[in-house]
């Protein structure tokens, strides 16, 4: 629970009683996910067992950056990989307009996107159209916790390929980061230990760390493409559809893509994981214009129908 964090009273009373009741309620969901797959242990860091709890890093409300990405980048003396956000008075912004009961069948989770939002810095509204766009559903439009992608490695809400859940765990400043070397996952060099590969893994299909984990991974992307000179307007509906593009594409496609730069080859094999590769050789087919074409066509269209934040504000 959040109740004796320092960092709280930097918040006027709207903004601390949002995240006190978003904290009782993620407690809350998690405790009803982990009912329905019969098991109610409770986890802790130091735990061998599925983690069906952890307390978020909320010291972190302090570091949440005060800008998404502004017009013009701006020179780094780091990597854009390493770059943390600034010290800043922590606004509440990443929770604003934003109410778990807009989520419909997925309001269980309405606690947890709030709490990532405000940690990151990002708009709940964006976090959670990225998630809808990302994770399988079932008939009543709810989440599938436990989906798979049968074409690749992908899993969970975040649909995580395992190599990105792998690096999200060994870069420092994550969410999965601090569970990783809390339970001892990590060596001395920070590198995942092969006996831990599994249940790192597993972490994916444990919707808290699953949404924590896409924040993080979008709120870097975001400071990446900045770096990289890629202009995001200020928005929900900007950031999330950067957003989704990154963490669609991943870090190097994605600024090839708003560049068109990505080749054929390339993005036809991007194309064919999407959609099967019976599909994409017939929208290659018809697009005119080879497998970047079709490949563009599809993901704009998908990203203009789907990412869709102003549904969840």
């Amino acid at each position: 629970m959040i109740g004796e964090l320092p960092e709280l009273q930097r918040l006027g009373p709207p903004e601390r009683a949002r995240l006190y009741f978003a904290d009782a309620s993620c407690e809350l969901s998690n405790r009803l996910w982990r009912a329905a797959l019969g098991d109610s242990q409770p986890f802790s860091i130091g735990s061998d067992a599925l983690p069906g709890t952890f307390a978020p890093p909320l010291a972190a409300l302090s570091r949440a950056p005060a800008a998404f990405v502004r017009a013009e980048p701006e020179p780094s003396a780091t990597s854009a990989a390493t770059v943390q956000p600034p010290d800043i008075e922590p606004s509440g912004a990443g929770s604003s307009s934003f109410s778990p009961a807009v989520l419909g069948p997925n309001h269980i989770h309405g606690g947890a996107i709030e709490l990532a939002a405000a940690r990151t810095g990002l708009p709940a509204a964006a976090l959670a159209a990225t998630i809808d766009a990302e994770a399988g559903k079932g008939a009543d439009g709810g989440w599938n916790v436990l989906s798979r992608n049968p074409r690749s490695s992908a899993a969970g809400l975040g649909q995580f390929l395992g190599k990105t859940w792998e690096g999200e765990a060994e870069r420092h400043g994550t969410f999965l980061h601090a569970i990783a070397a809390g339970r001892g996952w990590l060596d001395s060099a920070g590198q995942l230990l092969p006996a831990a590969r599994s249940a790192l893994l597993a972490l994916r299909y444990e919707p808290r760390v699953a949404i924590e984990a896409i924040a993080d991974y979008a709120r870097t992307n975001l400071d990446r493409l900045k770096a990289a000179g890629i202009r995001i307007e200020h928005g929900a509906n900007a950031v999330a559809h950067a957003a989704y593009l990154a963490h669609h594409l991943g870090p190097g496609d994605v600024v090839r893509f708003l560049r068109g730069g990505i080749g054929d080859v390339r993005a036809a094999h991007l194309l064919a994981a999407q959609v099967g590769g019976a599909e994409a050789a017939r929208r290659i087919a018809t697009a005119g214009g080879g497998a970047a074409e079709a490949h563009r066509a599809w993901l704009l269209a998908f990203v203009d129908h789907h990412i869709r934040p102003d549904r969840f504000a």
